[in-house]
């Protein structure tokens, strides 16, 4: 694991302060919003917080984390969902084997970005998309070091082979919306 991986515990994930900054219902209805999207997997699943919120929505939901005991969080939350343990540079799913993929907050922690992205873009059918903090110092979250640029990630986006990159600013992160 590398130094920009969350270490803290799970249920900080869930705190009333966190929970008003990531706007989790929010992120999910811009990603449904007007797509015909019934499976998602979310990658860095964590507490399971964006997973729950799609679940809620009716869609059939899929979990990956590299901690175990994160995955063991997010089973509490959601005993009705599939998690496993496993990191977003080795997703354990076929190829396009769900609608969508769902990276929140994660991204910017990840070991190889050109390698989870390529994993995320071989198994999903139509998006991808990556909420991620803006690239700014702010009293929250990862250092700016840590942080990723919304140049570098569209570049990424058309290296890994996607037709589109859309960004959405939100009130403290930013929601890239990539098409297959």
């Amino acid at each position: 694991m590398n130094e920009r991986v969350y270490n803290k515990k799970a249920d900080k994930l869930r705190s009333p302060e966190r929970l008003e900054m990531v706007e989790a219902e929010r992120v999910v209805t811009l990603c449904l919003q007007d797509r015909d999207i019934e499976s998602v997997l979310d990658v860095g699943t964590g507490s399971g917080l964006f997973a729950e919120t799609f679940f809620r929505r009716g869609l059939t939901v899929f979990g990956i984390d590299a901690k175990a005991e994160m995955i063991e969080a997010a089973r509490r939350f959601l005993p009705e969902c599939t998690f496993q343990v496993a990191p977003a540079e080795h997703i354990p799913f076929g190829d396009r084997s769900v609608d969508a993929a769902f990276f929140g907050l994660v991204f910017h922690e990840v070991d190889d970005y050109e390698k989870a992205l390529k994993e995320a873009f071989r198994v999903s059918r139509k998006y991808v998309f990556l909420l991620e903090w803006q690239y700014r110092v702010q009293e929250f979250g990862p250092p700016l070091e840590h942080r990723l640029k919304p140049e570098f990630l569209e570049e990424l986006s058309r290296t890994c082979g996607f037709s589109g990159f859309e960004t959405v600013a939100l009130t403290h992160l930013v929601l890239y919306q990539l098409t297959l």
